[in-house]
C-alpha cells in the first residue's frame, strides 16, 4: 500500500493500473466498520482500489463540528492495508482548494436542497459536490464505493455524475449497522453509554414506519406521526422525519411505491441521520438500509 498527498502523484501511482478496474472509497478518515464494507466490496470488484482521506472543510456548517471531526490518520491506514486498499490519497486542504480556488459544483432542486440541505445549509451539497467531483477527476475510476446512510448524499452525487457526464459507476452498499441496530458513524464515539441507549430510538423509530406500512398505513402524515412518538419517547427531538421520493427527495403524501424515510435528529450534542426505504406492504425495497 501506498500513500500519496498530490493529486500529481495519485495519477502516478495509477498511471500504470488503468489497464484493469479501479475502485475509489471517499472517506473522511475515522474509520470503522462502515467504512471497511465499502472497502471489501470495491477490493471483491476491482483490481486497484483507492482511499481518500479528507476532512472536507467545505461541506461543514458548523466550525465546531469541523474542529471535533476525529483525525485518526495512523489507524485509518492500519485499517486501509488491512482490507486490502493499494493506494491512498490524503491531501491536505491547500492541495484540495489551492490559493485562488474559485469553482463550486452546486446540483439544484430538491435533492439538495430539502432535508440536509435545508437543515446544514445550501454550502454543505456543494462542498459535497465540490470536493466529489474533485476525486472523481483526480483518480478517474471505474467504480466510486458510497454507503446507504447518505441517502441524500449519494443522491447529489448521482445527479452531478450524470449531468457532468463523468465515466464513473456508483456502487451504493447497505448501511452497516451495530449488533444492537444503530447505523455506524464517526459521530457515534462521541456519545455517552446514556445517549447510545437513547440513540436506538432512531433505527426503532425506521422499524415502526416499516411495520405500520406493513400493515396498510399509507397516509403520509401518520406514518411520521408513529416514528415521531417512538423519537421523543426517547427525548430525541427530530430535525426531520421525511418520507420522500427515493430519486428526486420530492415529498410524498402516501406510499404507493418505494419510499425514502429519512431521520435527523440530535442525542444530546451530536447529529444523527438514518433512512430506509420502504415499498409498498411496508417491504424493505432493494438499496435501502
Amino acid at each position: 500500500m501506498i500513500v500519496v498527498r498530490t493529486v500529481a502523484d495519485l495519477r502516478d501511482a495509477l498511471r500504470g493500473r488503468r489497464e484493469g478496474s479501479i475502485g475509489l472509497v471517499p472517506t473522511m478518515g475515522a474509520l470503522h466498520e462502515g467504512h471497511a464494507t465499502l472497502l471489501r466490496a470495491a477490493r471483491s470488484a476491482d483490481d486497484t482500489v483507492v482511499m481518500s482521506i479528507f476532512v472536507n472543510p467545505a461541506q461543514f456548517d458548523e466550525q465546531t463540528d469541523l474542529a471535533a471531526y476525529p483525525r485518526t490518520e495512523e489507524a485509518d491506514l492500519a485499517l486501509a492495508e488491512t482490507e486490502g486498499v493499494d493506494v491512498v490519497f490524503a491531501p491536505d486542504a491547500a492541495e484540495v482548494y489551492p490559493p485562488g480556488f474559485a469553482t463550486t459544483v452546486s446540483v439544484a432542486g430538491p435533492i439538495a436542497e430539502t432535508l440536509e440541505g435545508a437543515q446544514r445549509g445550501r454550502s454543505h451539497f456543494d462542498g459535497v459536490a465540490t470536493v466529489v467531483t474533485k476525486l472523481l477527476l483526480a483518480a478517474l475510476p471505474d467504480h466510486a464505493y458510497f454507503g446507504a446512510k447518505d441517502a441524500q448524499q449519494v443522491a447529489v452525487i448521482r445527479r452531478l455524475v450524470a449531468d457532468l457526464g463523468i465515466p464513473v459507476a456508483l456502487v451504493v452498499c447497505p448501511t452497516s449497522r451495530d449488533h444492537d441496530g444503530l447505523a455506524r458513524s464517526s459521530r457515534n464515539t462521541r456519545l455517552s453509554p446514556e445517549e447510545r441507549a437513547r440513540a436506538l430510538a432512531i433505527p426503532r423509530a425506521l422499524r415502526e414506519v416499516t411495520d405500520a406500512a406493513a400493515a396498510g398505513v399509507t397516509d403520509a402524515e401518520a406514518l411520521r406521526s408513529r416514528a415521531r412518538a417512538v423519537l421523543e419517547a426517547s427525548g430525541i427531538r427530530p430535525e426531520y422525519v421525511a418520507l420522500v421520493d427515493p430519486g428526486t427527495f420530492a415529498p410524498i403524501a402516501h406510499v404507493g411505491g418505494p419510499v425514502l424515510v429519512a431521520i435527523a435528529g440530535r442525542v444530546g450534542a451530536t447529529r444523527l441521520i438514518d433512512n430506509t426505504v420502504v415499498a409498498p406492504g411496508g417491504v424493505p425495497a432493494p438499496g435501502g438500509s
